[in-house]
């Protein structure tokens, strides 16, 4: 049963970044106060995001410019999960990416071939959130796709939440390319459960201590009950109550934002 003393035994909050605990480089007045609440009951909070644009460090960076207290073992990104899926299945293979220089670091780090240049020894093609596309990268995806080499892409997100409203994510890219070849990619991220499960492995809580928050039903939400942990929606992102209203997938708790999910962890 979905009660407050469910959510207040909760000890690792697997949380998203855009649109539940900032908006673009704008920090919720309610973040800070939340993950010290985190710090004081001896849990641990892990940022795991969809967002392939920027590599690990990068968003450490960005956290602690904002003056949160993070290292790199509060993160799992959709570019680290990749990396990892592409080492199991494509070990030693060469991989085109269609992302930013971040994201081929990341892999680069990871010890995968990668190119950005049509060969033809490719054997996987890849697509990230790609912030920096040019056309080149999209007619090389076609002629790949179509010769027939695999298709993995980092995240199925549609759209990314700023300022203004939104911009293209990754999944609108791929549907791009899905149009133009017929082509479907294999996505890492969530709602692929391999993010939760890699977290919670290198937390060291189980899963009944924790709980995943996030903005996006179809990702966020989707990934914990896929992963078969509680789960939390914030509506301070892209996800509206007629979104939720119309989705199959209901999370388990719903709340304005993430302060609102502290107030009651506080009463």
């Amino acid at each position: 049963m979905n009660t407050p003393d469910v959510l207040k035994k909760k000890k690792l909050f697997l949380l998203d970044m855009d649109g539940t605990i900032y908006i673009e480089n704008t920090l919720f007045d309610f973040t800070l106060d939340f993950l010290d609440y985190i710090k004081s009951i001896g849990g641990k909070y892990i940022f795991i995001t969809n967002n392939s644009s920027k590599s690990v460090t990068d968003y450490v960076d960005k956290l602690r410019r904002m003056g949160i207290d993070v290292d790199l073992s509060n993160f799992l990104t959709s570019s680290q999960a990749t990396a990892v899926y592409l080492n199991r299945q494509f070990p030693g293979k060469k991989i085109y990416v269609m992302g930013t220089e971040s994201l081929k670091e990341e892999f680069r780090k990871a010890g995968i071939r990668i190119t950005d240049k049509y060969e033809e020894d490719i054997d996987c093609f890849v697509a990230g959130f790609d912030t920096e596309l040019v056309y080149q990268k999209l007619h090389d995806a076609s002629v790949l796709l179509t010769e027939g080499v695999s298709f993995v892409a980092t995240n199925p997100d549609l759209v990314c939440p700023t300022s203004f409203g939104f911009i293209p994510d990754c999944g609108s890219m791929c549907m791009m390319l899905e149009n133009a070849t017929g082509r479907k990619p294999y996505y890492v991220g969530k709602p692929n459960p391999m993010m939760i499960e890699m977290a919670i492995e290198k937390s060291g809580f189980t899963k009944e201590e924790t709980l995943v928050i996030g903005d996006r039903i179809y990702t966020d939400v989707k990934s914990g009950i896929n992963a078969g942990v509680t789960t939390a929606l914030v509506l301070s992102g892209e996800t509206k109550r007629a979104d939720l209203e119309a989705s199959t997938d209901k999370p388990d708790f719903v709340f304005e934002d993430v302060g609102e999910l502290l107030e009651l962890l506080k009463s």
